[in-house]
Order: C-alpha cells, then structure tokens, then sequence
C-alpha cells in the first residue's frame, strides 16, 4: 500500500496519458477494492479507502467529466479528506437496496446511522466519525444512502490492530440496524498498512 495521506496536484496525470492506462488501472484498484470491501448487514457494504482507491476515483471524475485545469482543484477538495492521514480507517458506507420504495423507507428510518458505527479488536473500540462535510442526516430523520466514517486511532490502538490475527468487528449500533461484520484477516493486514 502506499503510505502518501494526499493527493498533490503534481500526482494528477494529464488525461490523454490516463487513458492510455485507464484499464490497467482500473484492475489494479479492483483488486484493491475487493480486499478492503465488507458487508455488514443485509444492506450495508463497506469499502475502505486509501490514497490508491482516491487517486483513481478523482482521475475518473476528470476523464469523464473534462472539467480540464479548473476541476482539478474541487476534486483535491472533495477526495483528500477521504485518504487516511496515518492514524485512522476512513469507510464509505453504502446502504443499498434496488427497490426504490423500500429503500426510501429504509433509509427514512435510519437516522443517524453514521453516529452508531463502531471498529472493536483486542479490548478496544473506535467509535466512527462521520466526515464532517454535510449532515448526513436529515431534520426529519432520514439518513443518506452514502456515508463517510473516520476512525481516529491512538498509537497503541494502532498496535494492537496491526497484531496478526487480531480479531477486528466492525459494527452499527443504530436500533434499525445492529448489525456487525468480523473482518477477514487479508482486509486486516491491508488496513493495518494504512498507518504510518
């Protein structure tokens, strides 16, 4: 994994030379990706980001968007806050249901959802942060279908999370959806790569 914690204007490549890798790329971040993706729950898929998984995802935006020069500083505004800073997991949390009805009613009673999320290994738990962008709830209760969750660790968190075989949860504690994931040890050991 690389250990960068963000996206510099001089990592951006210029668009023609992006297509010319765009494919490769986009294997390589699948196979990323799938490591560090979990379900929790029925609805919940979970994937943790890292600069790699930033660094594609704001060349994407630029290649189909073609906002040129101009777009290429709201996309470092937008995706750095999600590329771990060397002390914490950053996840996005996806609630995804087809059926437009029963998603709508699902997530109308969710709120605050991103407040109840939670990483427990060895004796510990980091309570989730959610990014602080946006409320992701609304005024009536009704929780996005996207979420963003920091989790900030201490040093001997760290520690104890990068143990081989440490047994690592993670969780929701909302009442509308208590569900939990154990971690499998190949997403822990890429994880435990994100602190530097």
């Amino acid at each position: 994994m690389n250990s960068k914690t963000e996206l510099a204007r001089g990592d951006i490549m210029a668009m023609a030379d992006y297509a010319k890798v765009r494919k490769a790329k986009q294997q390589e971040i699948v196979t990323i990706k799938k490591v560090r993706r979990i379900l929790v729950g029925p609805y919940a898929t979970c994937h943790f980001e890292s600069y790699e998984t930033m660094w594609r995802q704001i060349h994407e935006m630029l290649y189909i968007e073609k906002g040129g020069e101009e777009q290429i500083g709201d996309e470092l505004a937008a995706y750095n806050p999600l590329i771990p800073k060397g002390r914490e997991l950053i996840v996005t949390v996806m609630f995804e249901i087809d059926d437009p009805d029963l998603r709508a009613q699902f997530l109308a009673g969710l709120g605050g959802v991103e407040e109840t999320m939670t990483l427990e290994f060895d004796g510990e738990t980091v309570a989730g942060v959610p990014e602080a962008d946006v409320d992701r709830t609304t005024a009536d209760g009704k929780a996005s279908a996207v979420q963003f969750i920091h989790f900030p660790f201490t040093d001997d968190q760290v520690e104890k999370f990068r143990s081989p075989g440490a047994r690592a949860v993670i969780g929701f504690g909302h009442p509308a959806y208590a569900h939990m994931a154990v971690l499998p040890e190949e997403t822990r050991r890429s994880l435990a790569g994100d602190f530097t």
